[in-house]
């Protein structure tokens, strides 16, 4: 997957674009259609995938009072994702006060047609964007008449008779609900950054864990807990127990301690995989040897 860090940088440097846009935080199994999709036009006609993206979160920028935003991912998770998931190009838009003011319209001529010349539009069933959030699927298949460009629009995912959406994958890890996020997820929730020791790290004999570094403030944190885990080093995947703690100041604290061997990784770039919450969590003062036991001995029976 290459990697655009604007229009302009991308201009010129792509065949037949296949485009869609938005945030796809989470990259689940809705993005996941739309980017398979995207992958099937662009085999038919001879080009290429591009999702365009925009970076900070556009919430973030506009509403810089609120404090509450949480993603998915990190911006590096989320590349990662998305190349795993097959995308040809992602186009990463720095967004701005003055880049909000862009109008749907001026948007998709000048951006997706003038300087990428997209071949088509893809987008999910309710998508909007352009300021005020003005552009839908009627707008752009009207503007694809005009400027000679095919939008196609994809329906949304279901998962047990429930519509899969970033809102409910947020949700359901807010309420620790592992399991869940990661069926409408389709892969498992995950933790990127660096391993470092520290003094909050947790003290309590025969439990050696480190904590990982959360790279970016909006990324969700499940809430307090013991997670099975599995922690990804390179190629080298280590069954683990982690715990999410709460430090008292509103930010939250993850160590892992990998259940069978506890070689030496501080300074290693690592990914956490969630797969399964095992136990409730309390404040990081009061971790005791005894629920850690029995939270091991749950997470060494799972097949995960």
């Amino acid at each position: 997957m290459k990697v655009f860090n604007s229009i302009a940088e991308a201009a010129g440097k792509i065949q037949n674009a296949v485009v869609t846009t938005g945030s796809f935080d989470g990259v689940h199994i809705g993005h996941k259609i739309i980017i398979d999709r995207l992958n099937q036009i662009a085999r038919d006609i001879g080009g290429e995938s591009v999702l365009v993206t925009f970076y900070p979160h556009p919430r973030k920028v506009l509403y810089p009072e609120q404090k509450d935003l949480k993603l998915i991912n990190s911006q590096k998770e989320k590349e990662g994702l998305l190349r795993k998931a097959g995308l040809d190009n992602l186009i990463v838009i720095p967004f701005s006060l003055e880049f909000s003011k862009t109008s749907s319209h001026d948007f998709v001529k000048w951006i997706l047609i003038r300087q990428l010349q997209a071949r088509v539009v893809v987008i999910g069933h309710n998508h909007h964007f352009g300021h005020n959030r003005q552009g839908d699927y009627s707008y752009l298949h009207a503007l694809g008449q005009e400027l000679d460009f095919r939008v196609e629009e994809i329906p949304l995912k279901d998962i047990e008779n429930e519509t899969v959406s970033s809102t409910k994958i947020r949700k359901a890890l807010k309420e620790g609900n592992i399991q869940r996020a990661n069926a409408y997820l389709d892969h498992q929730y995950i933790i990127a950054g660096q391993l470092e020791v520290n003094q909050a790290a947790l003290a309590v004999p025969g439990f050696p864990t480190i904590g990982i570094r959360i790279e970016e403030e909006e990324k969700l944190i499940p809430p307090p807990g013991i997670y099975a885990t599995n922690l990804l080093i390179g190629s080298d995947w280590k069954k683990s127990m982690s715990l999410v703690m709460d430090t008292g100041n509103g930010i939250a604290r993850v160590e892992t301690h990998p259940l069978y061997e506890t070689p030496e990784l501080e300074g290693k770039t690592a990914t956490l995989y969630f797969y399964k919450k095992v136990a409730e969590g309390i404040s990081g003062e009061h971790w005791r040897a005894g629920l850690l036991e029995q939270a091991r001995e749950m997470v060494e029976e799972l097949i995960y």
